[in-house]
């Protein structure tokens, strides 16, 4: 049987080789054998297939803040480049994506109130609303004699409002609206849509000229594009037990799952393929214990976790 030492060098030059295949693949240069030929070494062992996949993970799952350090990988086919030397430079690009998400860089830049990972915080405006932000939350005021409006850039809150019936409470999240007078009431920009739940009162959601009333104890959904979805009957304490320091989902896909425990640990969470970013989470979390949330995913769905400098994948 291999040594501990020896089993993580195999695994080490699994590693490298599928960079070398991504490095190639890549450079501008590759043609249908080339490709035929990775294909046909990741089937050579399921070890390969995790290699190749970490890879293409890693390759892939950076998005646009990666293209730096792809056009550096590309330069890399001329000079070796082990393992360590290419993960950095995938890094490079998923330091970037965490650097939006945690507000280092993006809306922090022109938000009026941001919260970082893990914190939560409530904020008073000037007509006695308050906002209560979730991790991971940007939003800005804009005031004046018709109407307060509130622009969520990113992350979630809660927002009760002090009733003016002069001056409707308007927050913007993505191409949608809430509009109340006085009400309390929970948005909530997730991975696949924005969520907005009713806690007390009632609120009218709109998108494209299109709304929908929502009262206590229902919620709206809404995409980029098209009306929000009719009201649906929920738990609202159930679904904003954040402010308890718990996240419950029931049959949430996790994709949504993974965008909220970002808000609560440092480093980039990449979901390696949209099967996985599909299936549907059921359970009660601790979000004082993000590491946790993620074991509980591996140990209940058929995915493997692997972590690594700035970055977890999940397979």
């Amino acid at each position: 049987m291999a040594s501990e030492n020896e089993q993580g060098e195999a695994d080490t030059t699994l590693s490298d080789e599928a960079i070398e295949w991504l490095v190639r693949l890549h450079s501008g240069s590759a043609d249908a054998s080339d490709h035929a030929d990775f294909a046909a070494w990741r089937t050579q062992s399921v070890e390969h297939e995790i290699a190749a996949q970490e890879a293409e993970a890693i390759w892939h799952g950076v998005g646009a803040a990666g293209d730096e350090a792809r056009k550096g990988a590309r330069s890399a086919r001329r000079r070796k480049h082990t393992r360590r030397a290419v993960l950095g430079l995938a890094a490079l690009g998923a330091t970037g994506a965490v650097g939006v998400r945690s507000g280092l860089i993006g809306p922090h830049l022109f938000a009026d109130h941001v919260t970082g990972v893990g914190e939560q915080r409530t904020v008073l405006l000037a007509d006695g609303s308050t906002v209560l932000l979730n991790a991971g939350t940007a939003f800005s005021v804009d005031y004046d004699g018709s109407e307060r409006r509130i622009t969520l850039y990113r992350g979630e809150a809660v927002f009760k409002v002090v009733s003016d019936p002069l001056r409707p409470f308007v927050v913007t999240a993505r191409q949608g609206e809430t509009r109340a007078i006085g009400t309390v009431f929970d948005v909530d920009m997730r991975e696949s849509d924005v969520a907005v739940t009713v806690l007390e009162g009632a609120v009218e959601v709109s998108t494209q000229g299109q709304p929908v009333t929502v009262r206590a104890d229902q919620q709206s959904l809404y995409l980029e594009a098209g009306p929000p979805s009719p009201p649906q009957p929920i738990d609202a304490e159930v679904e904003t037990a954040w402010r308890r320091g718990k996240l419950i989902v029931n049959a949430r896909p996790l994709g949504d799952v993974v965008a909220a425990i970002e808000r609560y640990r440092s480093g980039a969470i990449i979901i390696a393929s949209s099967r996985a970013r599909s299936l549907e989470v059921t359970s009660v979390f601790d979000l004082n214990d993000p590491d946790t949330m993620l074991r509980t995913i591996e140990a209940t769905l058929p995915v493997t976790v692997t972590r690594l400098p700035f970055v977890t994948l999940i397979h």
